[in-house]
């Protein structure tokens, strides 16, 4: 295949579309793997935000007493909470307000939260003007230590981003008191780096594993390419072989008809004895050509698995016996023992055509007389197995070589390639044959061996 031009370009044309479509395929799957990932741990985040936050309001409320205050049992529940304090330096001339944070460690490990302590997590509150209160765990400096109330009223999850590019999720939740009045705001929020770099990991596992893939799929590719071609170019090779064997048996009638006119063409007179003859070697020639196109022809018809409507109940027994009729003369001429064996005493009957069923036993016949010596024998036996009529063409002929055995239904193919005629015919007997069966849904086995004969095997389905 790689030394036509055509099939070689096409085998490449067909593996790059089939890479390229598969490359389509795994890079959209892989998107879609890599936004299935992404989305299941963000859902997986949120929802542990939320059930954090939700905790901490509900655990931190009822110890509020107080709006923009928190009570020494709220402190307790929050692991390294820091206070903002306020602290004023007068100078008679001016004064400055500045925060610093002052860390109560509380000892006692009641009722803290295991998230919060893992160090990703941080809280902050808020007073009911957005000022900042008292922050917990590990925030962001680049956070604002305002809040605005509005974005506290909708409890939606925000992402924040920081300066140097790492993201935060959060939730803000109201805080009231047992009394119902406003408190403030609870700012519950946690660190998306280690989210971001499970992503990262992943796109660079598939951007690395893309391209192995590709290399993958471009060799497999390459095989399914060849494989798909491999019946095409066998069936090219078949139609090259065959327009060559045809044209060769074409040529040799008309090349022997052409040759005796021109010669009858030359004499300047021709008597009634070579006019005769000159006729008898045309019609010998014009008969081979017409046979060898009907043969072509009822190929053709069988390979499109024409079915006629003349098909009907043929009697094996019958069309054996027939053939040994016509053929007893052939083998007596050749000095060979034909013999007809039926193991079956029932009538069986197989639907189809009659003229081409046989034709079928016959051309196996005739093939075994021709490829058997004087003094052989050839023995045509019928038999029933099952819902399979078995006919067995046994003969102890020169056999056919194991390398010869795979070919010998194609067609034109003989094992002698000079094409005389004592030798055999164009090529076509057992090629009509394995058709024929393979028409009537049979099949057709050849077991020989080289100087033991050999034994054609003819399945075909049993009438019911």
């Amino acid at each position: 295949m790689n030394q036509n031009q055509l099939f070689r370009s096409t085998r490449w044309r067909l593996a790059g579309w089939y890479a390229g479509v598969m490359g389509l395929i795994l890079g959209v799957s892989g998107f879609g793997v890599y936004e299935a990932i992404a989305h299941a741990h963000r859902v997986s985040a949120d929802q542990e935000l939320k059930s954090v936050a939700g905790m901490l309001h509900d655990s931190l409320e009822p110890t509020l007493r107080q709006p923009g205050r928190l009570e020494t049992a709220a402190k307790r529940r929050l692991p390294n909470l820091c206070l903002m304090r306020d602290r004023t330096v007068d100078n008679q001339t001016q004064s400055t307000l500045g925060e610093f944070c002052t860390a109560e460690r509380h000892t006692s490990p009641a009722h803290r939260l295991s998230a919060i302590h893992q160090g990703d997590y941080f809280i902050r509150f808020f007073d009911k003007s957005g000022q900042l209160i008292a922050q917990s765990g590990s925030p962001p400096q680049q956070l604002s230590t305002e809040l605005i109330p509005e974005n506290a009223t909708e409890q939606s999850l925000l992402t924040l981003k920081d300066t140097s590019g790492l993201r935060y999720r959060h939730l803000v939740l109201a805080l009231d008191t047992p009394t119902n009045q406003p408190w403030g705001y609870l700012q519950v929020g946690r660190s998306l780096a280690d989210f971001d770099d499970y992503l990262a990991s992943v796109r660079i596992m598939m951007l690395l594993g893309l391209p192995l893939a590709m290399l993958l799929v471009g060799v497999a590719a390459w095989w399914l390419a060849e494989l798909a071609m491999r019946p095409i170019y066998q069936s090219y090779q078949q139609i090259q072989q065959f327009t060559a064997d045809a044209a060769h048996e074409l040529r040799t009638p008309l090349a022997a008809i052409r040759a005796t006119v021109e010669s009858v063409l030359r004499l300047a007179c021709i008597s009634e004895a070579e006019s005769r003859e000159t006729l008898q070697v045309i019609e010998r020639q014009n008969y081979r050509l017409s046979q060898l196109v009907s043969d072509l022809l009822l190929l053709s018809r069988l390979d499109r698995k024409i079915q006629h409507n003349q098909w009907h109940l043929c009697c094996m027994q019958d069309l054996l016996n027939d053939i040994e009729e016509e053929l007893a003369a052939l083998a007596m001429t050749q000095q060979i023992k034909l013999t007809t064996d039926i193991q079956v005493d029932q009538p069986i009957q197989v639907l189809g055509d009659e003229e081409q069923l046989y034709r079928l036993i016959f051309n196996i016949v005739v093939n075994a007389l021709h490829y058997t010596p004087a003094g052989g024998q050839v023995k045509v036996s019928l038999d029933c197995r099952d819902q399979w009529v078995l006919i067995h063409i046994q003969d102890t002929g020169i056999g056919i070589a194991p390398e010869h055995q795979k070919h010998i239904f194609d067609r034109f193919y003989r094992i002698n390639s000079d094409r005389a005629r004592v030798s055999g015919g164009s090529g076509l007997g057992l090629s009509i044959a394995r058709a024929i069966a393979q028409a009537h849904q049979g099949t057709i086995q050849v077991h020989s061996e080289s100087g033991k004969g050999s034994q054609f095997t003819i399945r075909l389905p049993k009438s019911v």
